[in-house]
C-alpha cells in the first residue's frame, strides 16, 4: 500500500471513532463553553462563536499532526 492509502485509512478510522464517541456521549464535556468564547443573546437572537475552542482545537490538531506527520 502506498502512503496516501495508509493516510486515508488512518484519518477514516479517526473520523469514525470520533463519530462513535459523539454518538455515544452526545458531546464533548467542557468543549464549547470555554472562557473567551463569544455568546451574545438579545431577545430572540442568539449569536455564538467559539473563539477559544477553535484556537484550542487548532493547537491540539497541529501538535497531533506534526507528531504523526514525521517520518
Amino acid at each position: 500500500m502506498n502512503d496516501l492509502a495508509k493516510t486515508l485509512i488512518f484519518f477514516g478510522l479517526v473520523l469514525a471513532g470520533s463519530g462513535l464517541v459523539l454518538a455515544l456521549f452526545g458531546k464533548v464535556p467542557g468543549l464549547g463553553k470555554l472562557p473567551g468564547d463569544v455568546y451574545l443573546k438579545k431577545g430572540s437572537f442568539v449569536f455564538y462563536f467559539p473563539v477559544v475552542t477553535c484556537l484550542l482545537l487548532s493547537v491540539l490538531l497541529t501538535a497531533v499532526l506534526s507528531i504523526f506527520g514525521r517520518k
